[in-house]
């Protein structure tokens, strides 16, 4: 059986792989699977991505599978709740940040913003594809989806995060040459 090349990050561990082989990169369309990405970037901020990957079903259960219209509803005693549970980033700022987040998505979709068109549509509608040698920590489009974000109320969506996000989600292919995932 041949090996598999992959980006060098990805190597750390079998969950990281997964992720890797799996997930990361590949083009999400969907705009509830687009948010939710982007809340658990948010709560990534600052950590290792594994602690969030080890995690990630337990914020799918906290957070009400992240649909957006229940995570709206959630208001100061689910805050609480979610603040001291152990299985999740008790960050008080960033579980804010998640419901106000929902608000903010929800507001687009009533304002007949489609969240997933938005992001596309930013990005010209296709995959960018990286040179395979250089990742960059932000970018133009990163620092202007950011900031469109955060007109339309979003939070912990510095172009830092975004930019995350934006390869997490396959709207920009950052595998490194040679990796059997470009």
């Amino acid at each position: 059986m041949a090996v598999r090349t992959r980006c060098p990050w990805a190597e750390s561990s079998p969950v990281m792989q997964a992720y890797h082989d799996e997930e990361w990169g590949v083009p999400e369309r969907d705009s509830r699977a687009l948010w939710e990405k982007l809340q658990l970037d948010g709560f990534q901020a600052g950590l290792s991505w594994s602690i969030i990957l080890n995690k990630r079903d337990a914020f799918r259960e906290l957070f009400a599978g992240f649909d957006p219209e229940a995570v709206a509803r959630f208001g100061a005693d689910d805050v609480e709740r979610l603040v001291v549970d152990p299985r999740i980033i008790r960050s008080r700022a960033k579980i804010e940040a998640v419901i106000g987040n929902a608000r903010a998505y929800l507001d687009m979709r009533a304002a007949g913003e489609d969240f997933a068109e938005f992001v596309w549509g930013m990005a010209g509608g296709a995959p960018i594809r990286g040179d395979g040698e250089h990742v960059p920590a932000k970018t133009p489009l990163s620092e202007a989806m950011s900031k469109a974000l955060k007109a339309r109320g979003f939070k912990f969506v510095g172009p830092v995060i975004v930019y995350a996000w934006l390869q997490a989600c396959g709207v920009v292919d950052d595998h490194v040459e040679g990796c059997w995932r470009r």
